[in-house]
C-alpha cells in the first residue's frame, strides 16, 4: 500500500482562521497534517503544542498522486495563512491546482 504523510508547524492562521468539520473556526499557531493513502488526502490541522487534531472542512479530497497530494499540503498551508474560514482545495486528479 502507497502512502505518504507531509506535517508543518508555526503555520499562523490568517484573520479569519481555518474552518474544521468539527464546526470550528481555529485561529492563531496551528500545525497542518496531511496523510496520503494512495487515493485520497486527508487533512487535519490542531493548534501547535496541542494534542487534539480537528478535520479541515473538505477533507478528504481525492489525489491520484503523492505529487498531488505535495502540492495539496502546499496549498493548505498557504490558504491557512490567508485565513478568511480556509479549507481544502478540491482538485481534479490532474496534479495541480482546480
Amino acid at each position: 500500500m502507497l502512502w505518504a504523510s507531509w506535517t508543518t508547524t508555526g503555520v499562523f492562521a490568517g484573520r479569519g482562521g481555518a474552518r474544521t468539520d468539527e464546526d470550528e473556526i481555529i485561529t492563531g499557531d496551528l500545525t497542518v497534517h496531511t496523510t496520503w493513502d494512495g487515493s485520497q488526502a486527508d487533512v487535519a490541522v490542531q493548534y501547535s503544542g496541542g494534542s487534539q487534531w480537528f478535520t479541515l472542512a473538505g477533507s478528504p479530497v481525492p489525489c491520484l498522486s503523492e505529487q498531488e497530494s505535495r502540492y495539496l499540503h502546499q496549498e493548505v498551508v498557504e490558504a491557512v495563512r490567508a485565513g478568511g474560514g480556509a479549507t481544502v482545495p478540491q482538485h481534479q486528479g490532474d496534479g495541480g491546482p482546480s
